[in-house]
């Protein structure tokens, strides 16, 4: 039986594409281009050139936009000031331009109706689109309350939708990029250190004698400033251990790869904690100055000598104990680095402090070659009146006592709840993320999305969410409008500016409009004090001395540290940290306090049935999440993902390589799409690995669609961290059918 929210697997657009011209080297053929390069944006006239930051993934590298003198977007690379690039875009930020010229793109406001034929959608005007989002919020706000509203978000229109959700009487907001990424590793620095760790981490990459990566695939996830750095750093002579079940681009570079049995990590992290405490390999003066609890901590750790974390983790204590010297003989300049995809087991917290212990112990935190301190540049704060205060929210369906922003699979439960009277949400505004492949346990949100008495998806993209929703936005991309400014912590603070190179196309347009003008309907504006987004920038730029015509000539503005604002914490100087000691703190009375152990304890996790195999996924360096795979500059560079089986497997199993299989999970989910295999010793023989993103279900998706497997279909099976709601996701297993049918 079709339901009201049947997923819409056909478009209805009907609107024809366009076709950028061929990339052309105009500066080769005209010896003045590069002069009328140089006039840059502010020249009044026709610009070659408009300054930007990319949206591709988070890194937010800032860049320059060319266009040719047709007035064609032609290329976009690095601004040689930004410190987040130097110069240098990884391909996912040259491939920008795909994003733009995308002929799937989202037209037009598509509103979804009912007739003869089913469920479809209709074209629809701005103004009908916005007037009917309007009165539907209107009319769920006085059933059930703001609180009853929810927004899932992802990118830079993050600011302006979350400031109309609260103006309007909600706080249940979220973005998939804290519990089911980068949560527990904030939740374990700040109980350790007193502060998070922010995007990007203060690494300091470029100084490091000793880098760890212990499921950090540097050089797959492209964070373009840490990959440049790390190419220095092993350039300069640092050793390289990292820790994989898989032999990654990372691996490679690495003087140690421990192919470590998976799920066991908090194992080997404890037993180097041992070695550098009865070795006496740790910062004895950083630590006695700085740290409190080791007494407690020599003696928790008093058991897990690498003898007892072998016969776990299946690394020899010869090599535990030789790695755990390679750290201490680098401090404090030696970097545990604590990874971005955290949410692994469900003890990620406890894993994250693990990491986070061992860089105190080394003496890294604060000191060169270790993590520096982050600054950033401090902005104008225009007073605004106080947001309404919500009755409820995602805090009162659970309770994780260490987060600190709002959990996107709380949000989830809260819609599921079907109680009268009770607290739930019944409408869902979703912008740039596409739910169904970022949350795990797809069969689950797709349940919530059910719930629902409304749903609202902008984004750029016909991805899986649109085809769930009663009202599809279509967002312009980054290459076509200004946005705030990017102000992202680094060594210095710098301001990056991102302007259009292109008006909108089709019926397009940027979150801040859309954003205001919703504002406007529900009578909300006030929390809107700006009519345009050129408006808030001057306003920014004249606070810190320089001007959006300046800013468009030179796309970067560095400026300086504070004089009492320290990169590093000088030797011997007195600094108190965050927490409510004023200490690192190795024992956390916090975590105690809430019920919590005080200090990491390694648990057994559950290991893969007779016959499967661990799930473990990852990234293409040449996509992002599932946004980028049908970007036609990026689909070209990785069409499809591979399945990594040792051969070992593939002997028993009969399998060859680029021979497609169906995968099936432990509870009997088999994937939509098959995928090829890849044979390599790469790979453990107790798991298989993919990339995530792809495997889309989505028609409308032109190259992308059934292209390879999702990952995020077979993870039904979630470990929810108990401290910050972090899902973990690598307790998942699957097996292989030759048929879909067998």
């Amino acid at each position: 039986m079709k339901t009201r929210r049947e997923f819409l697997k056909l478009s209805t657009l009907g609107l024809g594409g366009i076709a950028l011209s061929a990339i052309a080297d105009n500066f080769t053929k005209d010896p003045k281009a590069l002069e009328k390069l140089l006039k840059g944006a502010g020249s009044g006239g026709f610009s070659l050139r408009t300054p930007t930051y990319c949206e591709i993934c988070f890194w937010k590298c800032a860049g320059w936009v060319y266009k040719n003198e047709k007035g064609e977007i032609q290329k976009i690379i690095g601004n040689d000031e930004d410190n987040q690039c130097n110069g240098r875009l990884c391909p996912r930020g040259t491939g920008g331009v795909g994003m733009f010229s995308d002929e799937d793109r989202l037209k037009t406001p598509m509103i979804r109706v009912s007739g003869k034929d089913g469920q479809t959608f209709r074209q629809a005007s701005w103004d009908e689109a916005l007037d009917l989002i309007a009165e539907k919020l209107k009319i769920i706000k006085e059933k059930y309350g703001a609180e009853s509203v929810a927004l899932f978000t992802h990118g830079s229109g993050t600011e302006y939708l979350e400031t109309l959700i609260k103006a309007y009487g909600s706080d249940n907001i979220a973005e998939p990029a804290y519990a089911q990424c980068k949560g527990p590793r904030e939740a374990g620095f700040l109980a350790t250190f007193g502060a998070g760790l922010g995007s990007p981490e203060p690494t300091d990459i470029r100084d490091t004698r000793c880098l760890v990566l212990i499921g950090s695939h540097i050089g797959e996830n492209m964070h373009n400033a840490q990959v440049q750095e790390m190419s220095d750093a092993i350039d300069k002579g640092a050793t390289i251990i990292t820790v994989d079940p898989r032999f990654s681009t990372a691996a490679s570079k690495s003087k140690f790869w421990l192919p470590i049995k998976p799920a066991t990590d908090l194992a080997l992290l404890l037993s180097w904690i041992h070695v550098l405490i009865h070795e006496g390999g740790y910062d004895h003066a950083y630590v006695e100055k700085y740290a409190s609890g080791f007494d407690q901590l020599k003696t928790h750790v008093q058991p897990f000598t690498p003898e007892w974390a072998y016969g776990i983790t299946t690394i020899t204590p010869d090599v535990i104990r030789k790695t755990a010297r390679e750290m201490a003989n680098a401090s404090p300049a030696v970097i545990v680095h604590p990874g971005r995809h955290v949410t692994w087991y469900g003890d990620d917290t406890q894993r994250s402090r693990a990491i986070a212990i061992l860089n105190a112990l080394l003496g890294s935190y604060g000191k060169r070659g270790g993590f520096y301190l982050p600054a950033r540049a401090l902005l104008k704060n225009v007073p605004l009146a106080p947001f309404p205060e919500p009755k409820w929210t995602w805090r009162n369906i659970v309770n994780y006592p260490f987060a600190d922003v709002g959990i996107t699979n709380a949000i989830v439960d809260a819609t599921l709840v079907n109680k009268p009277g009770a607290s739930s949400v019944k409408a869902w505004m979703v912008n740039g993320t596409n739910l169904p492949f970022t949350m795990p346990d797809t069969k689950r949100t797709l349940k919530a999305i059910q719930n629902l008495e409304f749903l609202v998806v902008i984004d750029t993209m016909p991805m899986e969410i649109t085809g769930w929703a009663d009202v599809v936005l279509p967002e312009c991309t980054y290459l076509e409008r200004y946005d705030k400014l990017r102000n992202v912590p680094g060594r210095v603070p710098q301001l990056a500016l991102r302007m259009p190179a292109e008006k909108p196309l089709y019926s397009s347009k940027p979150d801040y409009w859309i954003a205001t003008q919703l504002a406007s309907r529900m009578k909300i504006s006030s929390w809107f004090p700006y009519k345009t987004m050129e408006e808030r920038l001057e306003d920014d730029l004249k606070f810190i001395g320089s001007s959006l015509s300046e800013m468009k000539k030179i796309g970067v503005k560095t400026l300086p540290r504070e004089t009492d604002d320290f990169l590093y914490i000088p030797d011997g100087a007195d600094y108190e940290f965050g927490t409510g000691s004023g200490k690192i703190e190795l024992y956390s009375k916090d975590f105690e306090e809430a019920g919590f152990d005080p200090m990491p304890v390694y648990t057994r996790h559950p290991e893969p049935p007779e016959g499967f195999y661990r799930l473990s996924y990852g990234r293409a360096p040449m996509h992002t999440f599932s946004r980028t795979s049908n970007n036609p500059n990026l689909f070209d560079l990785k069409k499809e993902p591979s399945l990594w089986v040792n051969p070992k497997v593939a002997t028993h199993w009969g399998l060859k390589n680029e021979q497609k299989v169906y995968l099936e999970n432990q509870d009997g989910v088999v994937a939509s799409f098959p995928i090829k295999v890849r044979i390599t010793e790469r790979i453990r023989w107790d798991s298989v690995y993919l990339y995530h993103g792809f495997g889309h279900t989505d028609k409308r998706l032109s190259r992308a669609f059934g292209m390879g497997t999702s990952d995020a279909e077979l993870i039904t099976r979630v470990n929810t961290d108990p401290l910050c709601g972090g899902t973990g996701m690598r307790g998942n297993f699957v097996t292989f059918k030759l048929d879909k049918e067998a």
